[in-house]
């Protein structure tokens, strides 16, 4: 399976580059800012990649969502989008064009992950009016705040309370109403991720956890997700859909 990667030189780029060594995957395209030194062609931009692919995997920036899906769309190929901290704007863009080709889009791509989202939202339905705190640490040169999953973890919240309940960041909103769903975010040391969610029904405390110890667990997830996008109609797909 031919697959062109953007951002390859990024920290999960090169990762996932030496998942493809051991998978019958190839990197026919490589593209950064900086330009990797690749036994494959490179490029600045998705915009100027001539080589034929399967499947397009993007782990690059979410700045970058609009050009990307347009050449997905233009060379109506499947895409994985391994970024995270996408806009409104930008998810919009995404679920639009995946009426015409196939799109993976999750804010992480670990099955343990899609586990423990499902875990807290069953919770959530059980116990609706329960206070919930959602705690995410990352390494300190992760860019979007709060994390994807904790994003995920607050939105499953809200799908099982059937839309009730804001989602907080941080204090900045103050004393905590009824309902709410708050996040708070650590960026510290080289942390890979932990989130941690508290469900207190004034009652009792219902806390699960979840850590990744290293980033292969999304190398690995990504290329579960390739093999699965590949192999799909129009539309749009996440870790949920391998549960």
């Amino acid at each position: 399976m031919n697959v062109i990667l953007v951002g390859a030189n990024g920290r999960m780029g090169r990762e996932m580059i030496n998942e493809f060594g051991k998978s019958n995957m190839k990197l026919v395209a490589a593209v950064d800012k900086s330009l990797p030194s690749l036994d494959c062609s490179c490029y600045k931009s998705i915009s100027d990649v001539k080589d034929g692919a399967d499947v397009i995997v993007d782990f690059s920036h979410h700045d970058n969502t609009a050009e990307l899906v347009d050449f997905a769309l233009k060379r109506k190929l499947p895409l994985v989008v391994a970024t995270t901290g996408q806009t409104e704007a930008e998810k919009t863009y995404i679920k639009k064009a995946s009426a015409k080709i196939p799109i993976f889009f999750c804010g992480n791509m670990s099955l343990g992950v899609a586990l423990f989202v499902a875990t807290v939202a069953r919770i959530a339905r059980t116990f609706p009016y329960a206070d919930v705190e959602i705690l995410e640490v990352h390494h300190n040169g992760k860019a979007d705040v709060p994390s994807g999953t904790a994003l995920m973890l607050a939105e499953a919240v809200t799908d099982a309370r059937k839309g009730e309940g804001r989602i907080v960041i941080g204090r900045r909103e103050g004393a905590r109403r009824k309902g709410d769903i708050g996040i708070s975010s650590l960026r510290i040391g080289n942390v890979v991720g932990e989130h941690e969610v508290r469900i207190n029904t004034g009652f009792q405390t219902i806390t699960l956890k979840h850590e990744a110890h290293s980033r292969a667990l999304f190398t690995k997830g990504a290329l579960r997700a390739i093999n699965f996008i590949v192999t799909r109609r129009n539309g749009l797909y996440s870790v949920k859909d391998f549960l």
